[in-house]
């Protein structure tokens, strides 16, 4: 595997690591509010970036690199209102689209057809992710005035359960 390839999906790792972080302080900051519907819903987007970085360290692992585990930042954000969680969701999913679309870019300067392959999945899954982060966003600023309407949001987003990403099944 060509250097600077491996050393993005190294880093890529401790990015999703901290992902994971930087969602579980979401969590709790909506937990502590008492929105435990959004607490879960984070608490989930969390899983899901840990299982990312398990999906990385698995392709270096199938390509014969070892991954180099490194510290994880901690988050340093705080909230006022229920909004700016959702806005810094959107914010951090931008910046992790242009990470994957980073690694590709490197993969394809060096004709890495595989590595190529391997990150459509990634691609894939950051349209949906941002999709996903807009979407709550409008919905808290249509709703999230209204205590009814923020309820039936919370609700909703109590019932989000977690499964396994493709990549990762069977395993």
């Amino acid at each position: 595997m060509d250097q600077k390839v491996y050393d993005l999906i190294n880093d890529q790792i401790n990015k999703e690591l901290y992902s994971a972080y930087l969602y579980l302080s979401f969590a709790d900051y909506y937990a502590d509010e008492g929105l435990d519907g959004y607490a879960n819903f984070y608490e989930i987007q969390a899983q899901e970036e840990r299982d990312h970085a398990l999906i990385f360290r698995k392709y270096l692992l199938e390509n014969d690199c070892v991954p180099k585990l490194k510290a994880i930042d901690a988050p340093d954000k705080t909230f006022n209102d229920f909004l700016a969680p959702l806005e810094a969701a959107l914010e951090h999913e931008k910046y992790v689209t242009s990470l994957i679309n980073d690694i590709y870019a490197a993969a394809v300067s060096v004709n890495d057809y595989r590595a190529m392959q391997f990150l459509k999945w990634f691609i894939d899954e950051q349209m949906e992710e941002e999709d996903t982060a807009r979407d709550m966003i409008t919905k808290m600023q249509l709703f999230g005035d209204d205590k009814r309407s923020l309820f039936e949001l919370n609700q909703q987003l109590a019932g989000r359960v977690y499964s396994v990403p493709t990549p990762l099944q069977g395993e």
